[in-house]
């Protein structure tokens, strides 16, 4: 066994090798470990966590073994990423290449498929046969699509993507340029659960997305997305291909995205499709119940009072339990089986809607039934604001964890590889482990480092000298003097990632004030026209919060200052992770520090990770938080951070700086 083991790590090395020379790249000594890694895991059954840093090539070290793997077994091996970015990158990019580069190498050539949800393919049934399928307040029967409201914008696209759906050989709405809005593309979409299934379907045989899941059912790499990932690990019946084998790239954030899909929701909007699509199946007498049962829901949750919600009230309490047998009755009573496709696909989307509704409402009313410390689920009300100034009151469900979710239909199931540039935090794996359920089986992590030399490249420099940071959100007098100075210093070229989007706005806001060089702010334009406009000028600012933190790829001298105005720490009204936090304290950990800490720990460790791209770049990571250098916890969040050469002189960061800026 172990001399099988190490000639199959021996052969990887030599795939690689041949892979790297064939698209013109270097060989890496972290890249050829993360490879060598990954070929023992796939072989002896063993879990593996690798963090791999900007530059190594990671990519290439779990593609060519999984490859490897995926011919030698006869069954493909599924690579999940967070972001479509990655997905396209390894689709368009990494895996041709690589099966150009190895056909010579292995048996035949390599295969492989981007595969994704039901609902990013074109329904034929649904364009056909006129279902509405439509989360629309109006929920108007399609064929009106074509008449009365053919000149609005919606009626407009349906016109549209019905024509393309002759043209299209997919039926993939990332294909279909320019897009549609989101309520357009549900009008000839469908969920899995919405499917009428293939065999009744009289498109079956030309379903795209039955025809894009028989292509990866023959491929060697199948590429998907978390959500994907977890529907099929949470359903009982299989979405993806049979696979004994799994790479999760960007795991850092896997267990955020298995929340959110084992996370329930109730709102008017929901409830009224549900019952619209019932009233027109069941009699009068059922109807009217559920109508009244989602009218006192919809009511309740209105007049609510957003946050998580510890102990359910007796009125809300009766409401819920009112609308789960409401929906559960009218459920029944609808027949789901009718030689009709098109009544088969109305009577399924209703049945569907009740479900969900019936699932929901039963899951919250359950969940307090436990005391609070052994409550599996948290509940919280949310009042989002729309476009128009309207509030639109959502009531919702989430697991406490997904730890024993994914160690229970993941885990257990196939050898899985993770990794990602940052899983280590506060310079162990250990919380990541927690969080995805790993700790409890056999596993390994390994850091494989980065070919970029932190110490000599950047500097991390926090801003002792500063008031800490106040509650309103905004920066202070002496941070935004600072802002100005270190941009100045840098002569732009400066990413400045905030806490919040109203902390972005306030400093952009007096930076066009004082700088003569341009700041940008996220939410002028879509983010990657503006990190575009970013990118080609070097003396350009942006300035943004969450999604420019994780989502910023840009190497060389149009970025060589990363400015963080405060410690990431939760929002303290968060729901869902103070109540992790509840969790972990009342079990007699240090709540604190498990959940709050290793949340900012991890956003810190990825924008610091905006600043080296390459290995030719230079630059500041400025944290204008002096907790950072003042408080117990800051020796952890700098340990969660690449090796940087570390001050807090402002003096000769800004000299630095200006050096930068002359060099380049």
């Amino acid at each position: 066994m172990a001399a099988d083991t190490e000639n199959a790590t021996e052969r990887v090395t030599d795939l690689l090798a041949a892979a790297v020379a064939a698209v013109g790249g270097a060989e890496r000594t972290g890249q050829v470990e993360m490879a060598r890694a990954v070929a023992r895991a796939f072989d002896t059954g063993q879990h593996l966590a690798v963090q791999a840093g900007t530059g190594t090539g990671k990519s290439l070290a779990y593609l060519v073994p999984a490859i490897a793997h995926a011919v030698s077994a006869g069954q493909p091996v599924v690579v999940s990423t967070a972001t479509i970015a990655l997905q396209r990158q390894l689709v368009d990019r990494d895996l041709p290449r690589l099966a150009d580069a190895l056909t010579g190498a292995l048996p035949r050539r390599p295969q492989f498929a981007l595969l994704k949800g039901r609902g990013n393919y074109l329904c034929l049934n649904k364009i056909h046969n006129g279902t509405t399928g439509t989360t629309d307040p109006d929920d108007r029967p399609q064929e009106e699509l074509f008449d009365a409201v053919a000149a609005t914008a919606l009626g407009r696209d349906v016109q549209r993507l019905t024509k393309w759906a002759s043209d299209t050989e997919t039926g993939d709405r990332d294909e279909l340029r320019p897009g549609v809005p989101d309520r357009s593309w549900r009008q000839v979409s469908v969920s899995a659960r919405e499917c009428i299934g293939v065999t009744r379907c009289p498109y079956g045989t030309d379903c795209f997305a039955e025809k894009a899941r028989g292509k990866a059912a023959d491929v060697d790499v199948v590429v998907t997305n978390h959500a994907l990932l977890a529907i099929d690990a949470m359903s009982d019946a299989a979405v993806l291909p049979e696979h004994s084998a799994v790479v999760v790239d960007e795991a850092h954030e896997l267990a955020d995205r298995v929340t959110s899909v084992a996370t329930g929701e109730l709102s008017a909007t929901s409830l009224g499709v549900a019952h619209r699509r019932a009233a027109r199946l069941v009699d009068a007498e059922l109807a009217e119940r559920l109508e009244a049962a989602v009218a006192n829901v919809s009511s309740a949750i209105h007049d609510g009072t957003p946050g998580r919600i510890d102990r359910l009230d007796d009125e809300l309490a009766t409401y819920l339990t009112a609308l789960r047998d409401a929906a559960d009755r009218a459920r029944l009573a609808i027949d789901t089986a009718p030689t009709d496709p098109k009544a088969a696909a109305a009577r399924t989307e209703a049945v569907t809607a009740l479900t969900e509704v019936s699932d929901t409402a039963s899951r919250i009313v359950d969940s307090f039934v436990p005391a609070i410390p052994d409550r599996y689920d948290v509940v919280w009300l949310d009042h989002e604001g729309g476009n128009s100034g309207s509030v639109s009151a959502i009531l919702r469900v989430a697991p406490l964890s997904v730890a024993g979710l994914l160690r229970t239909r993941l885990f257990e199931h196939a050898t899985t590889v993770l990794t990602s540039a940052t899983l280590t935090v506060g310079g162990t794996f250990d919380t990541m482990a927690r969080a995805w359920g790993l700790a409890e089986t056999t596993w390994q992590g390994l850091d494989v480092g980065s070919p970029f030399e932190h110490a000599k490249s950047g500097i991390l420099y926090v801003a002792a000298h500063l008031p800490p940071p106040g509650r309103d959100g905004t920066g202070s007098a002496e941070q935004l003097n600072e802002i100005e100075a270190l941009i100045t210093a840098a002569g732009g070229r400066t990413l400045g990632l905030f806490s919040s989007m109203r902390a972005a706005k306030a400093a952009a806001e007096v930076m066009r004030e004082r700088l003569d060089t341009p700041v940008l702010c996220q939410g002028e334009d879509t983010t990657s026209a503006l990190v575009e406009r970013f990118a080609d000028d070097p003396q350009t600012s942006l300035f943004g919060t969450l999604s420019l933190w994780q989502g910023v790829d840009v190497p060389g001298p149009s970025l060589s200052l990363v400015l963080i105005d405060r410690i990431p720490f939760p929002r303290p009204d968060d729901p869902l992770l103070t109540a992790r936090q509840r969790a972990v304290t009342a079990h007699g950990g240090n709540g604190f520090m498990a959940v709050a800490a290793s949340h900012a720990a991890l956003l810190l460790a990825q924008g610091a990770g905006r600043l080296l791209r390459r290995t030719d770049d230079r630059g500041v990571v400025a944290v204008l938080d002096s907790r950072m250098a003042t408080a117990r916890y800051g020796g952890y969040l700098r340990a969660s951070l690449p090796p940087f050469w570390a001050t807090t002189d402002p003096v000769r960061v800004r000299a630095s700086l200006e050096r930068l800026r002359a060099g380049a």
